[in-house]
This record gives C-alpha cells, sequence and structure tokens, in this order.
C-alpha cells in the first residue's frame, strides 16, 4: 500500500522533472484519478498547468455543467466536441474500434488545445489497471491502448500510473480533495459509448443518459456502490398499452468492489429494481424492457464493451 505523504511528494518532483519548463495539458475529466493529477500537478507547476474538460456528447447528465462548478477555481477550459465525437463514431459497432476512435478524438481535442495554450506535454490520470487491461487483451483504455501512435506532445506524464483505484482514493483524501470526489464512481474514458452495445447514435445516447441517471438515482445514496449504471442491450419486443412495441432492452448494472480488477454484484432489494425498471419503461417510452445483470468479474467485465 501506497504512504500517501511519500508518493505525494514524489508525484510532485516526477511531474517537475517531467514536464521540465513546459506547459502541460491536464485532461481533467472529474473522476478520482484526474482530480489527483490536477491536485499534485498545481502544486508541481503552478499556473503551467492547462486543465481541459473534454464534453463528448457522451457525458452523463449534468455531467459537465458539475465539473464546470466544482474545477472552476483551476480556471478550467470547457471543450464542447460533441458533434465531433458522434461524427467518428457514425458506423462504427465493434468495442475496440469505438475505444480507438475516441482515444484518438481525444488527442486531438488535447492537441489543438495545446497549440492554442502553447503546451507542449500531456498529464494523464492513467491508473495500474488500466495497463493491465489494456496490455492484456482485455480491452483498451482510451487513454492507454486506444491512444493513436503519433501524437504532437513531446511527453506524456502519468504520474499515478503504478496505483490502483483504492491507492488513488487515499491520496485523494491526503490531498484534502471533497469526498464527493475521493469517493466518486469510476466513469469510463469513452463514457456512455461503451454502454451501448453496437453502433452509437444520438437517439441511443439521450436514452442511455436517462436510464443511467435513474439508475444512480435510485441506487447510489442509498446502496453506496463501486459502480452503477444502465447499458442499452439492443432492440426487443413488449407491450405497451393494448399495443405490441419494438423497444429498447436496458441492462442495470451495480456492483461492488476494491480496485476493480475483481467485482460482485449487489444484492439489490426486489422493489428496489422493480421501482428501477417502473421509472425507466414509463419515463422513457422507447425502452420495452430492463433487465439486472447478476454476473460477477470474472467471468463478466464491469462495463459491456
Amino acid at each position: 500500500m501506497v504512504k500517501e505523504e511519500q508518493f505525494i511528494s514524489d508525484a510532485v518532483e516526477e511531474i517537475r522533472r517531467e514536464a521540465g519548463d513546459r506547459r502541460v495539458v491536464m485532461a481533467l475529466s472529474g473522476g478520482v484519478d484526474s482530480s489527483v493529477c490536477a491536485a499534485l500537478a498545481a502544486r508541481a507547476i503552478g499556473d503551467r498547468l492547462e486543465p481541459i474538460y473534454v464534453d463528448t456528447g457522451l457525458m452523463r447528465k449534468g455531467e459537465t455543467e458539475r465539473i464546470s462548478q466544482v474545477f472552476g477555481n483551476l480556471h478550467l477550459h470547457v471543450v464542447s466536441a460533441g458533434d465531433e465525437f458522434l461524427d467518428a463514431l457514425k458506423g462504427v459497432r465493434d468495442p475496440e474500434a469505438k475505444r480507438k476512435v475516441i482515444g484518438e478524438r481525444f488527442i486531438r481535442v488535447f492537441e489543438r488545445e495545446a497549440r492554442r495554450t502553447g503546451a507542449r506535454a500531456l498529464l494523464q490520470g492513467t491508473i495500474y489497471p488500466d495497463r493491465i487491461e489494456s496490455e492484456g487483451g482485455i480491452k483498451s483504455h482510451h487513454n492507454v491502448g486506444g491512444m493513436p501512435l503519433h501524437m504532437e506532445f513531446e511527453k506524456v506524464i502519468e504520474p499515478l500510473r503504478d496505483l490502483y483505484k483504492d491507492e488513488v482514493r487515499a491520496l485523494a483524501g491526503a490531498l484534502g480533495l471533497p469526498p464527493e470526489i475521493q469517493h466518486r464512481m469510476p466513469f469510463p474514458g469513452p463514457g456512455l459509448a461503451v454502454r451501448v452495445i453496437g453502433e452509437v447514435s444520438r437517439e441511443n445516447i439521450e436514452v442511455v443518459r436517462e436510464a443511467n441517471w435513474i439508475v444512480e438515482d435510485e441506487i447510489v445514496e442509498q446502496f453506496n456502490p463501486w459502480q452503477c449504471f444502465a447499458a442499452l442491450l439492443g432492440l426487443g419486443t413488449g407491450v405497451k398499452g393494448d399495443n405490441r412495441v419494438h423497444g429498447w432492452v436496458v441492462a442495470v448494472r451495480a456492483v461492488n468492489s476494491r480496485d476493480g480488477m475483481t467485482a460482485d454484484p449487489l444484492h439489490i432489494p426486489w422493489d428496489v429494481l422493480d421501482r428501477i425498471a417502473s421509472r425507466i419503461t414509463s419515463e422513457i417510452p422507447s425502452v420495452a424492457r430492463v433487465v439486472y445483470d447478476i454476473t460477477p468479474k470474472p467471468p463478466a467485465t464491469i462495463e459491456y464493451e
């Protein structure tokens, strides 16, 4: 286990050394990994840090507004790139291909921002499970295996690359970050795109965004899961009123874990699952049925793609 104060001191020195006299673009998503990176970099290089939040159009409901409010003190620059990401994903169905498309788009956005600000290095919140899953062929994380081979940056700085999620959370506490950030649920870098099986469209992203909000609303406060969300599995049949309908099948996923390498499904009471299904099918008319995923990791991954 990491000794927090020693790690903070070493990481600040590493960022300072790797950055040199460069300005540094920081990929700040609002999750605990990137937030810890931002806090370390602020100590290391001060106003040479350029924190960037990219609204990919694949974010959770209210996410961009929330991140802008929480990190306003860092002079966070918000880039609205939803059309760019969604256009790049047209016709892409394979999960690995989607991750690589998204990874490349992120880098191109950061390269543009680097040219705008004069930055020559990129700081990322990559952690050890990201590397294990990417290098082991489980799935390419957008910030590891999903990154393009050719980039304009002179340096990519990853001070958390050898840490597990629970160690990063401990660092967040030691750095004095708010509990909301320290204990925030993981959210995939590719966003809601990996919670839609197959091709992503504006329509199905809106459906999964609303379903995801309902799941979090019903589960997070009451059960404090490691992670919970909704995913679109495809289209199926159902009945609404007296009519047979062809609508979306939504899977609900809720798990507990220590470091994300293994996970167990939550035992959620039937009345809560019943309420979730009722809300999703009534509040989102295009959804025909809701299922609850009880598969642990392994054999399943936590996310669907």
